[in-house]
């Protein structure tokens, strides 16, 4: 059978191909998708018009914005520098290797993994590295201030292993540590879980350190919520008296969406391979490169000063919520936050949620010790002042945003009123200005 004549298709004209390539990388985010670029637009005026109260939520730099944003996003790195699968790790190596050494100086530890993707997934490498499905952990109770990765029924955490919870006193609503040491002892946990999302006062790491040492158990502290303090010398440091360290990297850190685990040098090996391949494939880049930035920002002196002025802030804001008739939970708060009890108001959380946010304040619903509602309504609300303080208010300002807070609640469902307390809250903002919008 012939064949019929064999035609050649036209060379590719590769510089025009890649000219045309390029373009399409170069092209605006409003070009290629203006529907995020519109919300993306609107979040950044929501940001910038906004007092931001959630006290797990800050204001990256512009530095940690654009690491975040860059082209390490590109490279897959699994594996750990040096010892990587794929290849083409020159460049990320050097990032992931200033991040981990950035972090021990930052906070004294022995051994740094920089790859865990979430304080989740940081807490769920520390149980895959010393835990057997069904041991006994003593975590702090969700209902009492305590994360939803120290034993929530729900959670892994929950449904992997056997929890013993604790929590605080009734009477004045701080940790019971008598009731730690006499569960700890009856129950013989193999980790003890320290840390919390909603308590504002001083943990005694070093108490806790003997009742786990008294019972043969490791320590665990999760510092998510207070690092950036710890990393300003504002809270004590749990680094010398736990076993393992875990943290988010955002909050009052003021770095990128991240976690991060701290160990001794003993649990290097254990804790590596627990992240990779434990939980983890490929790290995240793009975010290891902004957590480096993040770091070196800590280490500088000005961090020290702004953690002292968040922690002023929140005493201060405290301070003028009780002036204006809310009662506090635990009577004050030692760190970035406080929980306010607006039920003792006739509200809800979920009303004081609501209703803040028209006026343009942001806080989140929740649960307080002891509380009669379910969660989802709870009968108080969570503020942190990391956020504000980052636009640079101090503590007149938290007099003023006490009472916006305060006028906004007292009428709840007057829409007018709660309009006319967000325009003093974006003429407040306005005088602190936070990002430029997008382009």
């Amino acid at each position: 059978m012939a064949l019929g004549p064999i035609t050649t298709a036209p060379a590719p004209d590769f510089p025009a191909m890649y000219q045309q390539l390029a373009s399409l990388l170069l092209r605006s985010l409003a070009d290629v998708d203006p529907d995020i670029a519109k919300a993306i637009a609107d979040e950044t005026a929501r940001q910038n018009l906004g007092l931001e109260l959630i006290a797990s939520e800050n204001f990256a730099s512009q530095a940690v914005l654009r690491a975040a944003g860059s082209v390490m996003t590109n490279k897959y790195a699994e594996g750990y520098p040096g010892k990587r699968y794929y290849g083409g790790c020159e460049f990320v190596d050097v990032a992931e290797t200033l991040a981990i050494s950035r972090a021990k100086a930052l906070f004294g530890a022995e051994h740094v993994n920089v790859q865990p993707h979430s304080g989740a997934q940081a807490n769920m490498s520390v149980f895959l590295s010393c835990l057997k499905p069904g041991d006994t952990i003593l975590g702090m109770n969700l209902a009492h201030g305590g994360h939803l990765t120290h034993g929530h029924p729900l959670n892994f955490s929950g449904k992997f292993y056997t929890v013993v919870p604790y929590g605080v006193r009734q009477d004045d609503e701080r940790l019971d540590y008598g009731a730690i040491e006499q569960l700890a002892h009856q129950h013989k946990p193999a980790l003890i879980i320290v840390g919390a999302s909603a308590y504002s006062r001083i943990i005694d790491f070093e108490r806790i350190a003997a009742v786990a040492a008294a019972v043969g158990a490791p320590m665990m502290t999760d510092m998510a919520h207070i690092a950036g303090l710890v990393a300003g010398g504002v809270h004590p440091s749990p680094v010398p008296h736990s076993e393992y360290v875990t943290t988010t990297t955002h909050k009052t850190l003021r770095g990128p969406r991240g976690g991060l685990i701290l160990t001794r040098a003993a649990n290097a090996r254990a804790i590596d391979r627990a992240v990779f391949p434990g939980v983890q494939g490929g790290p995240l880049m793009h975010i290891i490169a902004a957590k480096a930035v993040c770091f070196l920002e800590a280490l500088a002196p000005a961090f020290r000063a702004y953690q002292a002025q968040v922690a002023a802030n929140a005493r201060r804001l405290a301070q003028s919520l009780h002036t204006e008739g809310f009662r506090i939970v635990s009577g004050g708060t030692d760190n970035h936050l406080m929980l306010v009890d607006v039920f003792s108001k006739g509200i809800t959380g979920q009303q004081a949620e609501a209703a803040l946010g028209q006026a343009g304040i942001t806080v989140n619903k929740n649960a307080i010790p002891f509380d009669q509602h379910p969660p989802m309504v709870a009968s108080g609300i969570r503020i942190g002042t990391p956020a504000v303080t980052t636009r640079g208010m101090t503590e007149a300002e938290m007099d003023t945003i006490a009472e916006l807070i305060a006028a906004a609640l007292r009428t709840p469902e007057d829409s007018a009123a709660l309009g006319r307390v967000r325009a003093e809250v974006e003429e407040l903002c306005r005088t602190f200005p936070l990002y430029p919008s997008p382009a």
